[in-house]
C-alpha cells in the first residue's frame, strides 16, 4: 500500500511539472478576423529559457511581416514551410522585425524568446504580424 501511494504522489508530483512545460511547446495559431490583414498578438515569458510558439497560415506569394509593438526586447525567428526558400536575416539587433516576402504556402512557425543581447526581463511581450 506504502509502494502504491508512493507511486502515485511521484506521479502527481511529474504531472504538475511537466504540464506546464508541455503547454508551452503547443504552438498557439495565429487567425485573423475577416477581412484583417493585421493583429497584435501577445504572451508571457518568464526567463531567458522560456519561449513561445506561434503558427500561421499564408499562401503562396504574400507578404508576411512581424514587428515587436511592445516595451520589453523580443527575438522573433521564423521557420518556413517546406518549399520555402525564405532565410531569415540575422543581423546584430534582436531580430524583433522580419519581412517575408514573397512566401511559400503553408503554416510559418513564430517563436518569440527574450533578447539575450538586451537586459533581462520578465512578463509580457507583444508583436505585430501583418499578412498581405
Amino acid at each position: 500500500m506504502k509502494l502504491l501511494t508512493a507511486v502515485f504522489a511521484l506521479s502527481l508530483t511529474a504531472f504538475f511539472f511537466i504540464s506546464p512545460a508541455d503547454a508551452q511547446r503547443r504552438p498557439t495559431r495565429i487567425k485573423f478576423a475577416r477581412g484583417a490583414t493585421e493583429k497584435i498578438v501577445s504572451g508571457t515569458l518568464s526567463s531567458y529559457r522560456s519561449k513561445r510558439t506561434f503558427v500561421i497560415r499564408v499562401r503562396e506569394g504574400q507578404t508576411l511581416t512581424t514587428e515587436s509593438t511592445g516595451d520589453n526586447a523580443i527575438t522573433i525567428s521564423i521557420t518556413p514551410p517546406k518549399g520555402s526558400n525564405y532565410d531569415q536575416d540575422m543581423a546584430a539587433d534582436c531580430h524583433d522585425r522580419n519581412d517575408v516576402s514573397p512566401t511559400a504556402a503553408g503554416d510559418y512557425i513564430i517563436t518569440v524568446v527574450e533578447c539575450r543581447k538586451a537586459d533581462p526581463w520578465r512578463g509580457q511581450f507583444k508583436f505585430l504580424v501583418t499578412v498581405r
